[in-house]
């Protein structure tokens, strides 16, 4: 479950588009989208999460992700998890544990939001979807579908706002059948976070048992 909600990193960044935005093809509108997550400063998004399987909805929950380049802070479905650029560390209110590691970038890819910008840079094929709105707004529609049947996400369609190049929704079909939608309902941009932020702090969860993974 946490896997599929840090996916949703992949659609939080947001910047003004310009006057000639209606010509951008799909990897111009995601490469701009890379570019303003560059420069937004620290973020600070609210989204809920449905997951489906075989088209039937099985939960519902709600998140929080506070994010500044490569570190960030989730708060989503009873885990908290901190990373700061190279230590994560995971903590589970209903164990009282925390869970330490040092992900591999290949781990970062599926957990990491910085990571995640780069997923449409290899393995998938990209093109504009016909929906032209999305929950009453002008949105762009994109595609993304997996070259290969080995990969865990076969398809992507992200859905951001043509006014405002915000992310509205992600929705996300895996290989085993399931899907995801997470839909964006509070975002905001140019928040400043200090580096300690994205740090566990032992002394604000003093009965925790730390299991160091590393």
């Amino acid at each position: 479950m946490m896997k599929n909600v840090l996916l949703v990193y992949i659609c939080l960044f947001g910047l003004l588009l310009p006057a000639s935005a209606q010509r951008l093809d799909a990897r111009e509108i995601l490469d701009r989208t890379t570019d303003a997550f560059r420069q937004s400063g620290g973020i600070q998004a609210d989204f809920t999460v449905q997951t489906y399987s075989k088209g039937t909805l099985e939960s519902t929950s709600t998140g929080l992700i506070r994010l500044q380049g490569e570190k960030f802070l989730l708060d989503a479905d009873g885990v908290k998890t901190w990373f700061d650029g190279r230590t994560q560390w995971s903590y589970l209110a209903g164990s009282d544990e925390v869970n330490v590691s040092e992900p591999t970038p290949e781990e970062l890819q599926s957990i990491n939001p910085y990571a995640l910008l780069s997923i449409y840079k290899q393995g998938y094929h990209m093109k504009l979807g016909k929906t032209s709105t999305y929950s009453g707004k002008p949105a762009y529609e994109v595609v993304l579908t997996a070259s290969s049947k080995k990969q865990d996400l076969q398809c992507v369609i992200l859905y951001v706002s043509k006014d405002s190049f915000q992310p509205l929704c992600i929705s996300m079909s895996q290989k085993g059948g399931g899907s995801v939608a997470i839909r964006i309902t509070s975002y905001k941009t140019g928040q400043s976070y200090n580096d300690s932020f994205f740090t566990f702090d032992k002394k604000a969860y003093p009965t925790a048992e730390v299991i160091d993974l590393r």
